[in-house]
């Protein structure tokens, strides 16, 4: 990728943010829309965060350069998800993960 073309996508991502958190999310507390999207504004807003790490996760556990791989990380990665779910500690989460991925792998490369 070239570096302006990187460029004009970090403009681009970071004007669109600095709009929602300047223009959207004021006119959600100033009361001015009582109805639709904007009053939900700020609360989805909170969630944007957590589904781009949701999303780079995907990416780097399942993408290899331009495919869809499906291996023992995505089985790591399924295992931690449930983990999360049911409200393990992080560190539980984290070597519960490793763990199922390493087995896996181990179990292919014997």
């Amino acid at each position: 990728m070239s570096w302006p073309a990187l460029i004009v996508l970090v403009v681009g991502a970071y004007g669109c943010k600095m709009f929602g958190h300047a223009v959207l999310a004021r006119l959600a507390v100033e009361g001015r829309s009582t109805q639709g999207i904007l009053r939900w504004f700020p609360d989805l807003a909170a969630l944007i965060p957590a589904a781009l790490f949701a999303a780079l996760i995907a990416v780097g556990s399942l993408g290899t350069d331009r495919a869809l791989q499906v291996d023992a990380r995505a089985a790591g990665m399924v295992v931690g998800a449930v983990a999360a779910w049911r409200k393990a500690p992080f560190i539980v989460v984290v070597v519960l993960a490793m763990a199922v991925a390493a087995l896996i792998r181990w179990q292919t490369w014997v």
